[in-house]
């Protein structure tokens, strides 16, 4: 797994230090000139999260983790002065929002542009920090906060999780969309960003914190439950050290048994059955009868003179693997044996392969997949292709990446 990650961090500081002139310029504008790129390279930038496009009709902006890296390296003041709590950045957006109407009002549209700039990069920055913290909380639930040990710190970190839900919650309630929608007034482009955009970021945060909230609450009584059975044990463990000539008495026989021990309902009495009983006397014959047949039938059955049966010696079954299943091993093995991360389609040509390339990359896909959850945690694999380009959710594998975890 720590090769694979080598790996990924190389590619994205190498695509760092290709691009820089570019991510420069989209520090500087706010955004990216795309018809002075190559899709390609724009498409490569994205899927390594150094760009992003907030909607479907923006242009691509800095992801805030790249802006912030360089706004702490550059000691850009201006760029730096974001806060990331709400009701800061919302009194930001209010005064920005002056400032513009006011460039406007005195036909100042150089400043007006440059004002319109930095309250597009503030939009954008506070709906992109609303979408990390959810983000965030949903990794920690998913995690079940696996990244602690014992059940006290998992019930601990839980109750953390609560207060920042509840922290962010109490923050969305500083959005007034009345004074924003008034603030904006008629402007075409103030309204699209203070309203509608805040506004569709705002409704989403809120169901998806509810959702949270829910499920931390879920968890938590589960980790409760743990944390009761846990003490319960220790107890009893505490309590058989100390006192080890211990045991337990047969509370079956006790008029009184304890409530720990009487959770189940009574059972029947005993019952036996009464010979005298004149009713029952059909029923006893019936009883006898069967019987009598059953020996009847047995008896016959031992009479039968038995029947040698001549058995031959039966022809073996072998089973032999597919050959394209027997590549999929030695690829398999040869990742093991070497120790490094190899592509399906370089050891297809290495072996000289006569298989489709397609066929061998879904066969390969299909091998670690049909692996068992133990041997599969050791093997790490990593898709390689692209997105298509006209219907969104499609996206084609080129190759694949095997490697140890």
């Amino acid at each position: 797994m720590s090769q694979v990650l080598i790996q990924a961090g190389t590619k994205l500081l190498n695509a760092l230090g290709r691009h820089s002139d570019l991510i420069m310029q989209a520090y500087i504008n706010g955004s990216v000139k795309e018809r002075d790129h190559s899709p390609k390279v724009l498409e490569q930038l994205v899927q390594l999260g150094v760009l992003w496009r907030p909607e479907a009709q923006s242009e691509l902006r800095l992801k805030s983790a790249v802006r912030t890296l360089l706004e702490g390296s550059l000691q850009d003041e201006r760029n730096r002065t974001i806060n990331a709590n709400i009701g800061a950045s919302l009194a930001s957006l209010k005064t920005l929002t002056e400032h513009y109407k006011e460039a406007l009002h005195y036909n100042k549209y150089n400043e007006a542009a440059a004002h319109m700039g930095d309250l597009t990069e503030h939009v954008y920055q506070l709906s992109e920090s609303l979408s990390n913290s959810v983000r965030v909380m949903f990794g920690r639930i998913n995690n079940e906060f696996g990244y602690v040990s014992s059940v006290d710190a998992k019930i601990r970190e839980n109750e953390l999780a609560q207060g920042q839900v509840t922290d962010l919650l109490a923050q969305l309630e500083c959005f007034r969309f009345d004074e924003l929608s008034e603030l904006a007034g008629s402007n075409r482009e103030l309204r699209h960003l203070l309203v509608v955009s805040l506004q569709q970021r705002f409704a989403r945060a809120a169901q998806e914190l509810s959702v949270v909230q829910a499920r931390l609450l879920d968890l938590l009584g589960r980790f409760r439950e743990f944390q009761g059975r846990t003490r319960l044990l220790k107890g009893f463990l505490l309590h058989m050290e100390q006192q080890p000539d211990f045991a337990p008495g047969n509370y079956a026989n006790l008029t009184n048994v304890p409530v720990l021990f009487n959770q189940s309902d009574a059972i029947i009495a005993n019952a036996a059955p009464d010979v005298n009983n004149v009713e029952h006397e059909a029923d006893y014959q019936n009883i006898v009868a069967s019987l009598t047949h059953v020996h009847k039938r047995q008896t016959k059955h031992e009479d039968t003179k038995p029947v040698d049966i001549d058995v031959t010696e039966q022809s073996t079954l072998s089973l032999e693997k597919d050959p394209l299943q027997q590549a999929v091993e030695a690829y398999f093995c040869e990742v093991i044996d070497s120790g490094q991360p190899k592509t399906a389609l370089d050891y297809f040509e290495e072996q000289a392969l006569d298989f489709d390339p397609e066929v061998w990359i879904y066969q390969v896909i299909g091998g670690y997949q049909a692996l068992n959850d133990e041997d599969k945690q050791f093997f790490a694999l990593e898709s390689h292709g692209n997105n298509d380009k006209v219907y969104t959710g499609n996206f084609y594998i080129n190759d694949i990446t095997l490697g140890l975890r």
